[in-house]
Parts: C-alpha cells; sequence; structure tokens
C-alpha cells in the first residue's frame, strides 16, 4: 500500500467498511472469533461515524514525546476530539508485536463500545502481504491487528491502569494527542478535501463529502544568540528542530476558573523554521 495522504483517507476509511461488512471475507469472521461477536460490525460503524485525522510526522513525534509524560488520562467523550474518530500517523506511531513479529501501528481508531471507550490499532496491509501478490482488492488498506477497551471514569486512569506498559505508551501517545489538539497556539489544524473522484463517488451517493483535519505542530522557533547563519563567525547551524522543557499543566479553565485541564506548556521549539523535529531518547525506544 502506498503512502496514506489527506486526501485519499476518505477513499481508505471506505474500503476498509467495505471489508467489515462483507459477509463473505475473512476480516468480519477473523475479528469476531478473536474480539467477539459482532466486533467487526462495530468497528465498520464507527469508522462510518468518525471524524478523520492525519498527523504530520512532527505532531506524531510530539505526541509520542508528551505521552510519555502523562501521569494519567481520561477517555469519556468530552475528552476526545469527537465521539469516533480515525487518525493517520504519518510515518507510524511506534510498533507491536503482531503473529511473533513487530508491526508498525499506521492507524488508531476510537468509539463507544459497552464497557467504555473501544480503541483498535490498525497496520498497513503491505506487512501482510507479499509483494508480488494481488492485494488491492482482496485485503484491506488497513488490518486491525488489536482491539482494547478502556473504561470511561470520573477520574484519570493512571498507567497501571491499562493493558500493558506497550499499550499504555501508544494510548498514551493518543490521549495527549487530543489533549494537543485543543491548543491552537501549538498546533495547526487544515481542513483538506477528497480527491474529486471521491467528491463524486459521494455525492452520487447522496452522501456528504467528507473532510479530513490535518494535525501539525506550529512552527515555534524562538531565535537565540548561538543560531547565528553559516559563514557568521563563532556562528553555529542548526539542521533541527527540537522541543525544550516541555511539560503538562493544570490550566485552571470554566466559570470562575474552578475546572482544570491538561494543557502541554513547552518552553519553545527551537530550531530553524521548517526543519525536521528531532525525537528524544524517551521516544527512540519506539520502533518506526
Amino acid at each position: 500500500m502506498t503512502r496514506i495522504l489527506p486526501r485519499t483517507l476518505p477513499k481508505v476509511r471506505d474500503q476498509v467498511v467495505r471489508h467489515l461488512t462483507d459477509p463473505a471475507g475473512s476480516l468480519p469472521v477473523t475479528m469476531d472469533r478473536h474480539w467477539g461477536p459482532d466486533s467487526a460490525r462495530q468497528a465498520a460503524d464507527h469508522l462510518d461515524h468518525a471524524a478523520l485525522y492525519w498527523a504530520t510526522g512532527d505532531m506524531t513525534a510530539l505526541a509520542m514525546s508528551a505521552g510519555t509524560s502523562l501521569t494519567e488520562t481520561r477517555w469519556a467523550t468530552a475528552d476526545r476530539p469527537s465521539a469516533c474518530g480515525l487518525i493517520v500517523w504519518d510515518g507510524g506511531i511506534g510498533s507491536i508485536d503482531y503473529r511473533g513479529a513487530p508491526v508498525p501501528i499506521s492507524a488508531t481508531t476510537w468509539g463507544p463500545l459497552p464497557g467504555g471507550c473501544g480503541i483498535v490499532l490498525w497496520i498497513p496491509r503491505t506487512h501482510i502481504a507479499a509483494p508480488d501478490q494481488p492485494v488491492r482488492e482482496a485485503i484491506a488498506p488497513l488490518i486491525p491487528c488489536l482491539r482494547f477497551v478502556l473504561p470511561v471514569t470520573a477520574d484519570p486512569i493512571p498507567p497501571e491502569g491499562l493493558p500493558s506498559a506497550e499499550l499504555a505508551a501508544i494510548t498514551h501517545a493518543l490521549a495527549a494527542s487530543w489533549l494537543l489538539m485543543q491548543q491552537p497556539k501549538l498546533v495547526g489544524r487544515v481542513t483538506q478535501r477528497p480527491d474529486k473522484a471521491v467528491r463524486r463517488s459521494y455525492g452520487r451517493a447522496g452522501r456528504e463529502s467528507p473532510e479530513v483535519t490535518v494535525i501539525d505542530l506550529r512552527h515555534l522557533y524562538v531565535p537565540d544568540s548561538a543560531d547565528a547563519g553559516e559563514g557568521q563567525e563563532g556562528g553555529r547551524l542548526y539542521k533541527h528542530r527540537w522541543v525544550v522543557s516541555g511539560h503538562w499543566r493544570d490550566q485552571p479553565y470554566g466559570p470562575n476558573r474552578q475546572l482544570r485541564r491538561r494543557q502541554w506548556i513547552p518552553s519553545y521549539t527551537k530550531g530553524p523554521d521548517g526543519a525536521p523535529l528531532l525525537v528524544t531518547e524517551k521516544v527512540n525506544v519506539w520502533r518506526r
């Protein structure tokens, strides 16, 4: 499968839904056998109602880094950017063991399930199909590899309340991305329409044309005296950007500022505008 782009994400979503709802397909049988009856239908329903998000590489790296310092998380509907959602992580958001081999997680979906918030982790089909195998129609673009339900509680959940340390890291990155989306000074949100062919297809079916929200890290470069340009005496030329001393804070808001929400406070993002974002040591444990 080629790289998923924002303009192709609605088509990818529809292809996955078709595979999930095909009674003659292998995907519903496999999901229902491993995860319980109606698992495929529930995943398809979440996708059908999902708001679509596409996280850039910089945004993905920041979510992974910020997630490592989240001491607790909440999974209620009010804490999500939408009740149901599909987010594609450009470059992947780490790896998990799947059938005895590490595979990259390319996307995450969420939605309500009995007992809480259902999370599904998705891998690209290229990691389960041989390069010469005709996969375009036979296999869905994204394959569900793991599903779990997180309890929706009044109090935040610490990491030890999540299924495993590996999943805690992934779910904390997802929770961090939800929180970061609410900070317009740090994160930019741009709406992108799908390809013309997709829009025409939706129009023929009487469906509203979908939109994809592209999530990106704003460039918050703060000049420093050590950032002199190339050729300037005593100067240094930086080739990357990096987040300096980021941390979470309980920010007051609401009536009389009595409510609290988690907010990411970076000192600044340093380095030349447009340069790649460096990933910290904590994030390097993730396999891309």
